[in-house]
Formats: C-alpha cells, sequence, structure tokens
C-alpha cells in the first residue's frame, strides 16, 4: 500500500501543475476578454460620437492592464488634437495620478498634460508640470523650450534668465540660449528703465553684453540710456559698437549719432563713423549726403547722392535728392512738380514696412526683437533694398 502511494505522488504533483497552468490561462483569457470588451467599447463611442463615455471606458482599461498607458496617452493627444482639451487633460492626468505605471511612462504623460495645459492657458500648471520634468533624461529639453515660451508668454523675463542661466552652468551655452538669455536681460532692463531705476537698466543691459557678443540690441539700449541722461559722449562710444557686431543695424545707430554730435556741437565721431560705413545702408549715406551739403553745397551733396543711387537705389535716397534740387531750382513750375513727386515719394515710404523677419516672413513698420510670428528672437531686420536701407 505505501509502495502504490509513493508511486501516485508524481502523478499528483503532475496533475497540480496542469491544473494550476490551465487556471492562469483561463484568467489571462478573462483579463483579456474584459480589456478587449472595455477597448471596443470605448472605441464604439468614440466612433459614436460620444467621447464623455468613451473617456471614461477608457479610464477604466488603466485600472486593468499598465500596458495600454501608451495607448491612452495617444487618445488624449487625439483629443488634444481636435481641440477637446478638457478630455485630453482628463486622460492625461488619470495616467499622470496612477501609481502602477512606470516612471518613463509618468513622464511621457506629464509632458503631455503641460502641452494639454499651455494650450488651454493654464500657464501656471504648465509650468509646474515642466518644472517636474527639468530632471528627466529624456524630456529636458522639451520641458525647457517650453517654460522659455511660458516666462516669455507672461514676461517673467528675471525666472527666465534664471532658467537660462542654469543651463548655462550646466554646459548648454549654445549660441542660440546665448541670444536668447541677451534679450532676456534687454526685457529686464526695459521694465527697470521704465520705473526710473536707471542703474538697474544698464546693469542688466551690461550683462547682455556679456552673455552674447554678437548682439546688437543692448549697445542700441545703452546709448539711449546714456542719451536719456545727458551723457552724449558715452552714448556715441556705445553706438558705434552697433556695426562692430551686427552692420545691418548700422541704420539704427546713425540717427541716434546725429542727435549726440548736435549736441555736443562735434561732428567729428560722427565724420569718423561715416568715413568706414557710409555706403552700408541708405541711412548712413545720406547722414554723409546732409554732412556734404551742410559743409559744402547743396549741389555737392546732389552729385554725391546721385552716384550713390546708381549703384545702391532706394525711396530714401531718390526722396533727399529731390528735395536737394527743389533748393536748387528757381522755376516755380518745375518747384512744385518736384514738390508733389517728393511727396507722393514719402506717402509711398510711409506705407512701406520697415522691417522684416529673416525666419518666416512676418514685415512691419517697428522692430519686434521677438517676432510675433514665428516666436523666434533676435530675427526681425531693417529691410534691405529699394524699399528700406
Amino acid at each position: 500500500m505505501l509502495e502504490l502511494l509513493f508511486l501516485l505522488l508524481p502523478v499528483a504533483a503532475g496533475y497540480g501543475w496542469v491544473m494550476g497552468r490551465n487556471s492562469v490561462r483561463q484568467a489571462q483569457r478573462k483579463q483579456s476578454s474584459i480589456l478587449s470588451k472595455h477597448y471596443y467599447r470605448g472605441l464604439n463611442f468614440l466612433l459614436s460620437d460620444e467621447p464623455d463615455k468613451a473617456v471614461d471606458t477608457l479610464i477604466k482599461m488603466i485600472d486593468l492592464d499598465s500596458d495600454t498607458v501608451e495607448t491612452h496617452i495617444a487618445m488624449g493627444k487625439f483629443f488634444r488634437h481636435r481641440g477637446e482639451l478638457d478630455r485630453a487633460i482628463r486622460v492625461h492626468q488619470n495616467l499622470v495620478s496612477k501609481e502602477e505605471i512606470s516612471a518613463s511612462q509618468r513622464e511621457s504623460a506629464l509632458k503631455e498634460l503641460g502641452r494639454d495645459y499651455v494650450l488651454a492657458g493654464f500657464l501656471e500648471r504648465a509650468e509646474n508640470a515642466f518644472l517636474q520634468l527639468l530632471n528627466s533624461e529624456k524630456h529636458f529639453l522639451e520641458a525647457q523650450t517650453q517654460l522659455f515660451n511660458i516666462y516669455q508668454t507672461t514676461k517673467e523675463w528675471s525666472r527666465a534668465i534664471e532658467l537660462a542661466e542654469n543651463m548655462i552652468n550646466a554646459g548648454g551655452d549654445s549660441d542660440e540660449l546665448c541670444a536668447r538669455v541677451g534679450h532676456f536681460y534687454c526685457e529686464q532692463a526695459l521694465i527697470d528703465w521704465r520705473k526710473d531705476d536707471l542703474v538697474s537698466a544698464q546693469n542688466y543691459l551690461n550683462q547682455a553684453t556679456k552673455v552674447d557678443e554678437k548682439t546688437v540690441r543692448p549697445w542700441l539700449m545703452l546709448g539711449e540710456l546714456a542719451m536719456e541722461k545727458g551723457e552724449y559722449e558715452e552714448a556715441i562710444e556705445y553706438l558705434t559698437q552697433v556695426p562692430l557686431r551686427d552692420i545691418t543695424w548700422l541704420s539704427e545707430a546713425i540717427p541716434l549719432i546725429e542727435t549726440c554730435s548736435e549736441k555736443l556741437a562735434d561732428q567729428s565721431k560722427l565724420n569718423s563713423l561715416l568715413d568706414l560705413y557710409w555706403q552700408q545702408c541708405a541711412t548712413a549715406y545720406l547722414a554723409k549726403v546732409k554732412l556734404v551739403a551742410k559743409d559744402e553745397s547743396s549741389l555737392k551733396a546732389a552729385e554725391l547722392l546721385l552716384q550713390q543711387l546708381k549703384t545702391h537705389p532706394t525711396m530714401k535716397g531718390f526722396k533727399t535728392l529731390m528735395g536737394l534740387y527743389i533748393e536748387q531750382q528757381q522755376d516755380e513750375t518745375s518747384t512744385n512738380s518736384l514738390r508733389l513727386l517728393k511727396g507722393l515719394v514719402e506717402e509711398q515710404i510711409k506705407l512701406r514696412p520697415k522691417y522684416r523677419c529673416h525666419s518666416c516672413g512676418f514685415s512691419g513698420g517697428q522692430i519686434h526683437w521677438l517676432c510675433p510670428s514665428c516666436k523666434k528672437w533676435g530675427v526681425v531686420k531693417p529691410i534691405k533694398g529699394l524699399d528700406g536701407e
């Protein structure tokens, strides 16, 4: 009898193993059946244009199997694409709150939730979401970009500067980042300038010149700030740095230097600058023509301008040339004709944009250091050619 029991033990163990395996398979099939049931029910609600019920059904699925996380993230993105931000937020919020999903999955859901918040206008919530992703190896670049955009929208320049400085200290001092933080310093300087805190404004502008050696904006602002304080010689020193950084912006520096020279009753520094750059843009050669007309004669000035217009024609130049001819005319009929033509050219100049974005083509009549269209810094510059410089 005992021998028989010993012989039956392996049989019993094998039977138990087979039954246990069948039980697991049945549980898996049951789980899969329930999952499929919820999935197809949710898909049916979605196709039947009942997204609220679809969201409820899909959220139930996450409790059943964390492998469906990517499906939920995609579904949330689908709702966001359709403009249904409340449903997208609901889906992604549910994912972030689940403890059973992996850290990587939670970060992906958090990134999408932050995007939902940005589009919905919940910038404070979006900021909190992206701040949590700054330590993420996979999503930190996205988080930095989104935080910069948020701070630009809310004009929290001090926070943008802090974020940029942390990135630079961490070894991310790219040319694009340095250029961007330079503009952040300038924006903060503008705020302090409007508060009459000129010392703080100048400190920020000095920081901007150090962080980005190629930038022209802080040099222009330092010149204007010095002019406001009546320090005209210092203003000229600042403004003469502009063509050394970017010759394109010479047209903005020349009128300011002309004003400083008039205040000082000294044209020597203006003459020295024009000797180097007078053929670079219309504003520069017109300043040269003005000095020739003052020091010599309007006839000499007209001859110089005519020669320049043959190689570098601009509407601003033609208008000035007609003004010089009007001064020389003695015939009333010819003078009236020239005045009429000069007036028409002036009207055309007023209608033409002065600045254009080199990235997206946006154009306008005033400087935008941050392009209103493509939201890039430092890409809007003075227009060259017949209508511009």
